[in-house]
């Protein structure tokens, strides 16, 4: 029986990959698909109709994601997209044109600028409506950037909503928000030492642990300081709870992906540990020399969902009957 029906009654919490890797040029675009079709499905890549659409060519540029989403080149159909803000006439616009030309190929649609769950709850509706006129057969994951001081307040409520799938953390623009009154270090290396950046990032993190979606974090502006990287990625991780981080960079993906994967030792002791539980018929047990019963399966079943999400021990877990 499939961990999931055992230990979360049919409805685990969401695991996405652990990368989302961000971009806008018909250039960039084709390169994060060659090398998703390189490393497989390890990370998703969103396409950035808000800063990628040169100005004036806004329709093009939904068009060229549109052709870009459909072709063979997506092959893991792991792409979603950022549409414009809502305040955009280009929001409504984007919406028409992608969910006529690729619909079900959308992985996901982010909407950034939220500004209330009211409001994203009525973008919701106007997105379905639009799926339905067109005959998309699939319900579009929703992703939401946090990034202002109206949508962090209403962030428990806003990932309350049933089809919301992550929310990100917006830090620029939020730390940009308090019209200088956060030092613009908060932007990159003091970001995880100010108090109200921090209180921004505990409170996204807790809101989707609260109703079992993913918390994104932000970009790292650094491109090519892999320490750097990886140290953001392990705070971000590690002590503010989050399981899925932006890139903005090729570069940065590799780094993400290992920084938020389980290590090969983990994944062989939540292996082992459910194994035994699933012997025990889900029943406490003793493995090495420690008590572990439904609370510990639990956390040991999201250990190998976000490894196979990260492509690591593929061969290992492709043999387990849980993942066939």
């Amino acid at each position: 029986m499939n961990p999931s029906e055992v230990l979360f009654e049919g409805k685990a919490p969401k695991a996405l990959p652990v990368c989302d890797h961000y971009c806008g040029t018909e250039v960039r675009m084709k390169k994060a698909l060659a090398l998703q079709q390189e490393l497989g499905p390890c990370f998703d890549i969103t396409f950035d109709c808000e800063d990628g659409a040169p100005i004036g060519a806004e329709v093009n540029h939904a068009y060229l994601v549109a052709r870009l989403m459909n072709s063979p080149e997506n092959q893991f159909g792991r792409v979603g997209v950022r549409v414009h803000d809502p305040q955009s006439p280009h929001f409504i616009q984007d919406i028409e044109i992608l969910i006529k030309e690729c619909g079900n190929r959308l992985a996901y649609i982010t909407i950034p600028k939220v500004e209330s769950a009211v409001q994203v709850s009525h973008l919701i509706e106007q997105i379905n409506s639009r799926a339905v006129q067109h005959g998309v057969t699939i319900q579009i994951p929703i992703h939401v950037l946090i990034e202002t001081h109206a949508s962090l307040a209403d962030a428990m409520q806003i990932a309350s909503l049933s089809q919301i799938e992550c929310l990100s953390f917006g830090l620029m623009d939020f730390v940009s928000a308090h019209c200088g009154a956060i030092p613009a270090s908060a932007m990159n290396i003091d970001q995880f030492k100010h108090p109200l950046i921090q209180r921004a990032m505990l409170e996204i993190s807790a809101a989707c642990h609260r109703f079992a979606i993913v918390p994104s974090h932000n970009v790292c502006t650094e491109i090519n300081d892999v320490a750097r990287i990886r140290d953001d990625c392990l705070n971000a991780k590690n002590f503010f709870g989050y399981t899925r981080k932006w890139s903005i960079h090729p570069n940065q993906i590799p780094v993400i992906v290992e920084a938020f994967s389980p290590q090969n030792n983990q994944v062989e002791q939540a292996i082992q540990i459910l194994q035994a539980a699933q012997d025990a018929h889900w029943g406490p047990i003793q493995f090495d020399g420690k008590l572990h019963d439904r609370a510990s399966y639990r956390f040991y079943w999201m250990v190998l969902q976000r490894a196979q999400n990260s492509g690591k021990n593929f061969s290992q877990l492709n043999s387990l009957d849980w993942f066939n």
